[in-house]
């Protein structure tokens, strides 16, 4: 049972974190920010991995230490709920079409944290979320979950479409990643293990 539950509690957010890698995509998501639980839903389905997020943060100030500290909790979980990585594809990638928008996200289970970011948003917000902190979400999950991760606007024209296509290309190329290769004795590493 590849699963995970990380509980997080500052003086700005208290978050809970229920993930199963092996799960169906089903959710239940509440972090007090619409826009940003709508990106984690497709995490959710586009990945296949059952996910409960309850987070409380000061939303009153902005969506910064929310959105932040549930990347951190993410990264957290995924690293805990994949062990020692033993028989995992660890490579993922996908291209996919949002509308006008065409996202490319690659990504390696590598055990060492590398964000790179180039994506261009029109506007400074959709609905109550920052557009800067899509990124700081995924520096986040990199950071804590020993991700390497490259995420690249194609094409795009629409705030939504680009956020959306990028989590979703993102639940894909998970997808990819973790899913077990029967060919694979151990782990997918010369050096016989997948951390720094």
């Amino acid at each position: 049972m590849r699963t995970a539950i990380i509980e997080r509690d500052t003086f700005e957010t208290k978050i809970k974190i229920e993930l199963d890698v092996d799960g169906k995509g089903k959710n239940e998501i509440s972090t007090g920010i619409g826009f940003f639980d709508h990106m984690l839903t497709h995490i959710s389905k586009h990945g296949f991995m059952d996910m409960k997020v309850r987070a409380k943060g000061d939303i009153e100030v902005d969506c910064h230490h929310t959105v932040e500290d549930v990347g951190i909790a993410f990264g957290k979980a995924l690293q805990q709920a994949l062990g020692d990585k033993a028989g995992i594809k660890r490579y993922g990638f996908f291209i996919l079409p949002m509308d006008e928008s065409l996202i490319l996200c690659s990504l390696d289970l590598s055990g060492r944290p590398y964000l790179n970011f180039d994506a261009k948003f029109p506007t400074e917000r959709c609905g109550d979320m920052d557009m800067e902190m899509v990124e700081e979400f995924f520096r986040a999950v990199c950071t804590n979950c020993g991700m390497n991760l490259h995420i690249k606007m194609l094409e795009g024209r629409n705030s939504h479409h680009i956020a959306e296509g990028i989590f979703k290309a993102f639940g894909k190329a998970l997808d990819m990643a973790t899913s077990y290769d029967e060919r694979i004795e151990g782990v997918l590493s010369t050096k016989g293990m997948l951390e720094v």
